[in-house]
């Protein structure tokens, strides 16, 4: 698992300018709300502003799909599912 505590192959403006969806699950919520935390640092760890994070929840693993189809039609450059 170590080797993905230090990517020094990203740059640390590697995601400026970029917009991120972040589709979370409530359910276990300590373990998504944990994930959470660690996609917006790293993130922001790579240039992304706060401002180009979208966080949508959804109750459970199987509303994620749904969700990510209609934010599709958005202008994100990547949508991050956590559940």
């Amino acid at each position: 698992m170590s080797e993905f505590l230090d990517n020094s192959e990203l740059g640390p403006k590697a995601a400026a300018g970029f917009r991120f969806a972040v589709v979370v699950s409530r359910f276990n919520a300590d373990i998504t709300e944990a994930l959470l935390e660690g996609v917006q640092t790293a993130l922001a760890a790579h240039g992304a502003s706060s401002s180009n994070i979208s966080v949508y929840e959804v109750p459970g693993s199987f509303e994620l799909p749904m969700t990510v189809a209609r934010l599709t039609d958005e202008r994100f450059d990547a949508i991050i599912c956590l559940g």
